[in-house]
């Protein structure tokens, strides 16, 4: 008896034992269970989510991106056309002005002294001079011959001036006889390698034809120069006798390469223009598609009855009156396009953007969207597995509760991700952002997965806003300053030599603003044919409104000079007319000087501005260290003081602003005037444009990879000596 019971000792305590181990066991399968569904559960959840968020993120970025290309396209087509069209109209104004003087000519002969004329001139080349050519039939003795070209060559000087007083290249008349009367810069490109002179009879040529067939102003289509060899557009009009006969043709060159430059400047990645005539001929192009080539009239193609019929509808449309934004398809996609009129020469201009270009910030937003939801991903499996193994460790102590507490961990997660999926579902356009609730402070897993919806839910929505924001203005100031740029950079002297007639001086200027604008400025121009007003300023500030004050101090310094009168009375009348009406206190400090061309005695005056430099008769460079009066602006009736240097002949005089003396390399050393004179120094016998050219060089070196924090402007002029030339 007593050995059986030695035998059922311990029943109770392995069966407890069993009983807790069998617990235990079945704990953690159903621990181990029910946490693999709810992962399986969350992670369905978090891609369904992630699918309907990306979804949303996508719709709506796309709507956007499309409403903000069409705005910003329509507005900087509409600008585009109207720079386009100015070419055509500057060109049509001045033939129109030619044909006029022409026609009053040739009706009054006996009123206009018949002048000089020869052939082109190989030595010419580069300069504005007026030449002859005749057809292979056409005798240069013959009296007639002589007399009409000796009455067209008294129409020289009006021509040259037309030339150079705008950015014309050139402008020609030619006349039923075979003669050919221009006046251009390409004399040297008439002749052949051989030296012989290039056959060229006007009246084989189509603008010829062309306006001598219509009667009346006309633009032709894409030519090649026989000069050049570029591509060109002819503006032709026909000139008559009183009696009706046709006396001359007169044209302009506008070359594509021209029109091309102020086409691409504001061309934007993904985007290119064209202009189409009326004939369906594309003229020229920043395009590389191969149905926007340009080719010569007899090689151009109609858009508006090719195999693309949407882009011939459009075409059709766009040179009646401005259309509206299209989808057309093309060799390599679908691009934006639309087409405004350019109403001189009666053609339209093609705008176009690429749809692959504009949905560019869709995949930007969505591949941000992905790497948030990897992080958030990647921070939730970490904490999850954290607390799996806590979890664990805790049920191996707690076994007895583990039951209960499965019950109690189930109903507890299972309830905030119920909710969780609720509010998830209900995001939409009008609620697109996921918010924390008090339901989801559970301080777990789940806490942490809210609290990962909530904060890319709310990134999201914030980078959808800013996306649209940035988009917008960038493309809105972009347009902007690039136009400013331009408008500025025109206000200033920039063709050089600026008269090419004239030996007894060499002038060179430039300037690179800080900004896409700048607050400097230099001028130079003729008073009378004896004296030379010369400028430089710098206002205070930098940017728009600089530029803005610049251009008006440049025009009121110009004017007052031009009045008459020494430079200290120039400076106090543009000093008291800005203090009349100078709110936001702006000032700028002004050198003037007026070289008498003749003499060599400069007369200048000093608004606060940096010292000028002269060369003196040993040819070295030094400070002029010059009187200086209050800044323009600063302060009303305030006086100034004129001085005199004389320059004899050679000797050179250098302006500047505080741009160079101040430029500062990556150590914040200033570039300062010593280094300045040293550089003028060690060239002394270079021309002024060699000069500048080795000072930039000399500053770029110094300045390296530190930015430019200032305006940087300087002109040089040399006294030459001599008398200018008559004509």
């Amino acid at each position: 008896m007593i050995k059986d019971r030695h035998k059922i000792k311990g029943g109770i305590e392995r069966k407890v034992l069993t009983l807790v181990l069998v617990t235990i066991l079945l704990s953690l399968l159903a621990y181990g269970g029910l946490t693999m569904y709810q992962s399986g559960m969350l992670s369905q959840l978090a891609a369904e989510t992630s699918q309907k968020q990306q979804d949303t993120i996508t719709d709506t970025t796309v709507g956007i991106m499309d409403q903000v290309v069409r705005e910003n396209m329509e507005r900087s087509s509409v600008l585009e056309a109207q720079i386009t069209d100015d070419m055509f109209r500057s060109a049509k104004t001045r033939v129109m002005f030619l044909a006029d003087y022409a026609t009053e000519v040739f009706a009054h002969p006996e009123n206009y002294t018949p002048h000089t004329y020869a052939p082109p001139k190989p030595e010419n080349e580069g300069k504005l001079a007026t030449q002859v050519l005749m057809a292979d039939d056409v005798d240069p003795n013959d009296p007639e011959i002589q007399k009409n070209l000796g009455l067209v060559a008294s129409m020289s000087e009006t021509m040259i001036s037309l030339c150079s007083v705008t950015d014309i290249a050139n402008i020609y008349l030619g006349m039923p006889d075979g003669t050919f009367f221009s006046v251009s810069r390409n004399s040297g490109q008439w002749f052949l390698e051989d030296g012989s002179m290039k056959n060229y009879d006007v009246r084989t040529r189509h603008w010829y034809q062309q306006a001598e067939a219509e009667g009346k102003l006309c633009f032709s289509d894409v030519e090649v120069d026989a000069t050049t060899g570029q591509m060109n557009i002819v503006c032709a009009m026909p000139i008559y006798y009183p009696d009706g006969k046709l006396a001359a043709v007169a044209g302009a060159d506008v070359y594509l390469n021209d029109i091309m430059e102020s086409l691409g400047a504001s061309d934007v990645e993904g985007g290119f223009r064209a202009a189409v005539n009326h004939d369906g001929h594309v003229l020229f192009t920043t395009s590389t598609e191969p149905e926007f080539q340009a080719r010569i009239s007899a090689e151009a193609a109609d858009l508006r009855t090719g195999e693309n019929t949407e882009l011939g509808q459009l075409v059709t449309d766009a040179l009646e009156d401005q259309t509206d934004i299209r989808i057309v398809k093309l060799g390599s996609g679908n691009y934006y396009m639309m087409g405004v009129p350019l109403e001189t020469v009666s053609w339209t201009l093609i705008t176009a953007f690429s749809e692959e270009r504009a949905e560019t910030p869709v995949d930007m937003l969505q591949e941000k969207y992905t790497e948030i939801q990897s992080e958030a991903t990647s921070t939730y499996r970490q904490k999850a597995n954290n607390s799996k193994t806590i979890a664990f460790i805790c049920i191996a102590g707690l076994a007895a509760l583990l039951l209960l507490n499965t019950v109690i961990v189930g109903k507890r997660i299972v309830r905030p991700l119920n909710k969780i999926t609720k509010r998830i579902t209900e995001l939409g356009e009008e609620n697109p952002e996921f918010k924390m609730e008090e339901t989801f402070r559970t301080g777990d897993e789940i806490e942490v997965l809210a609290e990962s919806f909530a904060d890319l839910s709310h990134k999201t929505v914030e980078y959808v806003g800013e996306v649209r924001r940035v988009t917008a203005e960038n493309e809105r100031i972009g347009t902007e300053l690039n136009l400013a740029r331009r408008i500025q950079a025109e206000m200033l002297p920039n063709i050089f030599p600026p008269f090419p007639e004239r030996t007894d001086m060499n002038i060179y200027a430039s300037m690179q603003p800080a900004k896409e604008v700048g607050g400097d400025f230099y001028d130079f121009f003729l008073i009378d044919n004896e004296h030379l007003g010369l400028v430089m300023a710098d206002v205070s500030g930098k940017g728009v409104p600089a530029a803005l004050f610049m251009m008006a101090a440049k025009i009121l310094v110009q004017n007052h000079t031009m009045n008459g009168g020494s430079p200290a009375e120039v400076l106090q009348k543009v000093n008291n007319q800005i203090c009349q009406k100078n709110k936001e206190q702006m000032f700028v400090t002004v050198w003037l000087g007026i070289l008498n061309l003749k003499t060599g005695l400069l007369t200048a005056a000093n608004a606060g501005h940096e010292y000028p430099i002269l060369q003196g008769e040993d040819g070295r460079y030094e400070l002029v260290k010059d009187k200086h009066g209050f800044v323009i602006g600063g302060l009303e009736n305030v006086k100034y003081k004129d001085y005199t240097l004389q320059l004899n002949r050679g000797m050179k005089l250098f302006v500047y602003t505080d741009g160079i003396p101040e430029a500062t390399n990556e150590a914040g050393e200033f570039y300062g005037t010593e280094r300045l004179l040293e550089t003028l120094n060690e060239h002394q016998g270079e021309d002024p444009t060699e000069l500048i050219h080795h000072i930039h060089l000399d500053l770029k070196g110094f300045v390296g990879n530190a930015a430019q924090f200032d305006d940087v402007t300087m002109l040089c002029v040399q006294f030459l000596g001599t008398e200018p030339n008559e004509n």
